[in-house]
């Protein structure tokens, strides 16, 4: 069974230095109540794969703000202008990926898969320093995959067990996140009993999951 744990006994699985997966796209279906404990913490030298490290001074942003990120790893990190600043300044590693190759890193690193070719990228400055090969005339970068120490995921409702629901687009990054990572904690706006969800709709099954914390309020 999963167990259940407070924001507080979250933080005890992060350390400096931490490779981490965060859920969300901008702040939807980001793990706010675990992004805000973690900031009352003094963990740093965080690597982050996220689609963007969230809004100014809001979610991971906040961390960027507070130096305390080393690497982002996304897509998407025009939305924060504070990224930008931090990389220009030389104080933030960026690695940029196409959105669906950031994806697909992602769910070949939960797979077991430890790197694909892509033709996304193929001639343009995301290719530097990556193999490239051509199959049937056309050029493909050879891109690794992704996994994380920790990832901190979001989902609407879990039972018991920890199988997980998450709610329209704040599903994103969530599931394909929860089976790459050594350690899963899932933040959580509701808990029922184990048969209490729809084998149906569950998408992300209790065996990817290791901890379950209440979102605050919740």
């Amino acid at each position: 069974m999963t167990k259940l744990i407070t924001r507080g006994e979250a933080m005890n699985y992060i350390k400096d230095g931490c490779r981490m997966m965060v859920g969300g796209f901008g702040l939807v279906g980001c793990p706010l109540t675990l992004v805000e404990t973690l900031l009352a913490t003094s963990v740093t030298d965080l690597e982050i794969i996220s689609n963007n490290l969230g809004e100014p001074g809001k979610g991971l942003g906040a961390l960027v703000r507070q130096g305390r990120v080393r690497k982002g790893i996304g897509s998407y990190f025009t939305s924060n202008p504070d990224v930008a600043a931090a990389f220009n300044r030389g104080e933030l590693d960026i690695e940029l990926l196409p959105q669906g190759t950031l994806s697909e890193a992602i769910r070949a690193g939960g797979a077991g898969i430890p790197a694909f070719y892509t033709g996304v990228g193929a001639g343009t400055k995301i290719a530097e320093g990556k193999e490239e090969r051509v199959f049937s005339d056309k050029r493909y970068i050879l891109q690794e995959a992704l996994r994380a120490d920790v990832a901190l995921i979001k989902a609407r409702k879990a039972d018991e067990l920890g199988n997980l629901i998450y709610s329209k687009s704040a599903r994103n990054f969530n599931p394909i996140m929860a089976a790459a990572a050594n350690i899963v904690i899932a933040e959580v706006d509701e808990i029922v009993p184990a048969g209490g969800l729809c084998p149906e709709n569950i998408v992300t099954p209790h065996l990817f999951v290791d901890f379950l914390v209440l979102k605050e309020g919740g």
